[in-house]
């Protein structure tokens, strides 16, 4: 299906990032990844991305896999590790155990697979500030390139995440989850991982591009159930469940779970709240200069608040988050798509 779909509707143009994920693209036999590779290849005109990742969860990670991806040209793996200790792993219903873990690990570095990155999660039930800061320490031993940290509440598998999640989350008090933040923040910079996106830290030049491309509201085409696109002024997703999506392919009218036509306004809203996120900032200028006249209405007075309130700063054309800030960034998000 995928490599149909990868020949029917090839991107336009050379992509400079892909990223398989979803967690289960590792489940595919090492024959199986090289067939998708080629495909991938083949749709993108035979040029190597500059970064390609795919996603493996810990039991997956084999050797015979990850020479397949090396020679393929794909250069940094996603392992979602989530924690370290085994009571949380049975908490958290996954199926890999610490040990497969830390094969999975070592594996990588002994085929100098160096860029990869491990996902935490953090505020589970049962789980402690000691206990996450044994978590951070686990992952820091690991000498990963990147490592992520997502609260349980949230989990950012989409670039539509804040539409999606809106008004639907259980938030954990969010004192409670400030602490846990904060605990990372300071973990992870004094061991040389630098934050530069509230979910995310990474050593010097190892930070995502493919995310970055994201947040920054540049274009994306996705393949496969649930994939979503962003595509020449239209967003959308395509089908769940994986029937439907087959027969949309089998029949050549694929259908998609929803879609929406971008308007500047949505997109200049968007490039603010997932370019706060970030620890760079907005650049108000190119903000501007990309969607003209589209600022939400009541934008400049919010601006201000958020500086008064010690929230945000502003250096020249640059906005960025205060420390203070990115605590609550999913409510200055929230905020941004009620103005």
């Amino acid at each position: 299906g995928m490599e149909k779909s990868l020949l029917l509707y090839p991107p336009p143009r050379p992509a400079s990032t892909v990223f398989w994920g979803g967690g289960t693209p590792g489940l595919l036999p090492a024959a199986d990844l090289e067939r998708l590779g080629r495909a991938v290849l083949r749709a993108n005109r035979g040029v190597l991305p500059e970064e390609w990742t795919v996603e493996m969860a810990p039991a997956t990670v084999k050797a015979d896999r990850i020479r397949v991806l090396r020679d393929l040209g794909v250069n940094r793996i996603s392992i979602g590790v989530q924690s370290f200790q085994p009571q949380l792993l049975d908490a958290l219903g996954r199926i890999h155990s610490l040990e497969q873990v830390h094969r999975a690990v070592d594996l990588l570095h002994r085929e100098d697979f160096a860029n990869f990155n491990i996902d935490l999660i953090f505020a589970v039930p049962g789980q402690d500030l000691a206990l996450w800061e044994t978590d951070l320490r686990s992952a820091i031993a690991a000498r990963p390139a990147h490592i992520s940290t997502y609260c349980l509440t949230f989990e950012e598998d989409t670039a539509l995440w804040l539409r999606l999640r809106k008004g639907q989350v259980i938030k954990l008090d969010p004192d409670q989850e400030a602490r846990f933040f904060e605990l990372s923040s300071s973990v992870l910079s004094e061991t040389g991982f630098r934050q530069y996106e509230v979910s995310n830290y990474a050593r010097p030049g190892f930070a995502c591009r493919h995310n970055l491309n994201t947040w920054r509201m540049q274009e994306w085409l996705g393949y496969g159930p649930s994939a979503s696109s962003q595509f020449n002024g239209r967003r959308w997703t395509e089908p769940h469940s994986l029937e439907e999506w087959l027969s949309g392919l089998e029949s050549g009218h694929p259908r998609y779970a929803d879609q929406v036509d971008l308007t500047p306004a949505i997109l200049a809203q968007d490039f603010l709240i997932f370019g706060l996120r970030m620890n760079h900032g907005v650049d108000l200028e190119e903000w501007k200069r990309r969607f003209p006249d589209s600022a939400p209405a009541d934008w400049e007075i919010f601006r201000k608040a958020l500086i008064g309130e010690g929230l945000a700063a502003q250096e020249g054309s640059l906005l960025r988050l205060t420390d203070t800030g990115r605590l609550v960034a999913d409510r200055i998000g929230e905020e941004i798509l009620g103005l």
